[in-house]
């Protein structure tokens, strides 16, 4: 059998497919971007047939360029946006409403009821999340209430709910698969993750029919087959993960103790705690780090929205630059005297701060500052918030350790200059890979390893590969002086 394996990795602002192959390097390769919606404050949606139309697109240029057939590839891996919501008529595989995406914010009101009503503790020792619009479940709950009829629907079985990888597999399959993984499964708000599956007790809180959630699987398991008039031939999908555990599986951080930070439009940190289920007195969030073979791995993560969408706002809406490659040199050129702090609150704050209502500010202003300034608070914000989530990490997981190293990937680790001033914010070693496309080839691997292909977990972290490693050059003092400076700015956009 080929060991090529196509990678599904469908993000927050685009479609990415990579084919890989026996040797785990990138042979095909597309990408599109599609349309974000924002139709009233704070509220962000995506077209459900887009998304899936960009895929098939990515897909198809992908295994084209590879020069192989369909009928090559091994197997099929899906990694995600998570907790982004779409909802589809079961029958016709027709989206009921736009898909309700991870940063959108209208389901705080419905978060602040439940938190009002002293409920919080109990989605938190069930699922390992807060209550915060971030997950699916508000937002799933939301769309019953505010979309006639739905409900009733739903519990008819009439009605299908899924995340991202959900909504792919039905449209792979031909609507022959309802399906979803452990770690997608976990970022709903109604997953019980102790027990491994869904939770009556919160679906009732929440009003959710059970009659349309997907069967929950494994991360590599055999979730369906491809429609033959897809791509010419019957494909099995036997992988499946959210975007960020795949990058801990990208990344080879199988051992309890690895750490790893992925930067794309948000920043999402992940540090494997092993069959340990470490509940955090941080606002971190306990979640699935994977589920292989029937066994649970955990993870502390702690959630920053904003990190390259930080870059997107200084290029689509201050023009002051045309790509996002360009802020790196841009950053390089500000005046070292001047100090601005960006705390980028668009959506509020996540981890561990946690505030919906926060918003966004710039401090240190003065009448020279102008885009070099602006570049470098953008790229230095991603450094704070990094470091906001190792320290907590380490307060709730005193007395384990873990590496001193932090494993790096998404779209921000190209700039060297991020890298080093995350580095120097740190005071640790930051490792770029040499592949910086973890986290579809964790998708891949999970797909590739199911199928037999590709080697077992110890034998890939055997062949991970580091790029750079990023060693911290700034002084304790300096360091320390911006750390206050930061934490400081972020307690005046605190909105309690």
């Amino acid at each position: 059998m080929s060991g090529h394996i196509l990678a599904i990795d469908q993000g927050t602002t685009s479609s990415r497919s990579i084919v890989f192959d026996a040797d785990m390097a990138i042979a095909g390769f597309g990408q599109q971007e599609f349309t974000q919606f924002f139709p009233a404050s704070g509220w962000v949606e995506h077209d459900p047939e887009e998304i899936w139309q960009s895929v098939l697109s990515t897909a198809r240029i992908a295994i084209e360029k590879t020069g192989i057939s369909a009928g090559d590839l091994a197997a099929i891996g899906i990694t995600n946006q998570r907790e982004t919501v779409v909802v589809w008529d079961a029958r016709t595989g027709e989206p009921l409403h736009p898909a309700i995406v991870w940063q959108d914010r209208r389901s705080a009101g419905i978060c602040d009821a439940l938190k009002a009503k002293g409920l919080e503790a109990t989605f938190t020792e069930r699922t390992g999340l807060l209550l915060d619009p971030y997950f699916s479940g508000t937002k799933l709950s939301w769309l019953l209430s505010n979309i006639d009829g739905l409900r009733s629907r739903a519990e008819k079985g009439e009605v299908y709910f899924g995340t991202v990888d959900s909504w792919l597999i039905y449209k792979l399959t031909g609507g022959r698969a309802h399906v979803t993984d452990a770690t997608n499964a976990s970022r709903t708000l109604i997953y019980n993750i102790g027990e491994n599956d869904w939770d009556e007790e919160l679906l009732g809180i929440l009003d959710i029919p059970r009659a349309m959630l997907p069967e929950v699987k494994d991360c590599a398991a055999e979730f369906g087959v491809t429609d033959a008039g897809i791509f010419g031939f019957e494909i099995p999908i036997l992988g499946v993960a959210g975007d960020q555990q795949a990058a801990v599986i990208g990344n080879a951080c199988f051992e309890a103790g690895m750490l790893k930070s992925t930067y794309g439009t948000g920043c999402f940190a992940l540090l494997n705690t092993g069959t340990d289920r470490v509940s955090s007195t941080n606002r971190l969030l306990t979640t699935i780090a994977y589920r292989l073979d029937g066994v649970t791995t955990y993870a502390l993560e702690g959630s920053i929205f904003i990190a390259g969408a930080a870059v997107q706002w200084l290029r689509d809406e201050l023009g002051f630059i045309k790509v996002a490659s360009e802020v790196g040199a841009l950053a390089r050129q500000a005046d070292p005297k001047q100090r601005l702090y960006m705390v980028p609150a668009f959506t509020g704050l996540g981890a561990p701060y946690w505030d919906a209502e926060a918003r966004g500010a710039i401090f240190g202003l003065t009448r020279s500052s102008g885009p070099a300034e602006f570049a470098r608070a953008a790229l230095e914000s991603v450094a704070y918030q990094t470091h906001d989530l190792l320290e907590a990490m380490k307060k709730d997981w005193q007395g384990h350790g873990t590496t001193t190293v932090l494993r790096v990937d998404g779209g921000m680790v190209a700039s060297n200059w991020t890298m080093q001033r995350l580095s120097d914010i740190l005071a640790a070693p930051v490792d770029r890979p040499a592949l910086l496309e973890t986290t579809a080839l964790g998708a891949a691997w999970l797909a590739g390893w199911k199928a037999g292909v590709w080697p077992d977990a110890k034998g890939f972290s055997a062949r991970w590969k580091r790029d750079t490693r990023f060693e911290p050059e700034m002084s304790d003092d300096e360091r320390k002086t911006a750390i206050a400076g930061w934490q400081d700015s972020v307690s005046r956009c605190l909105s309690r």
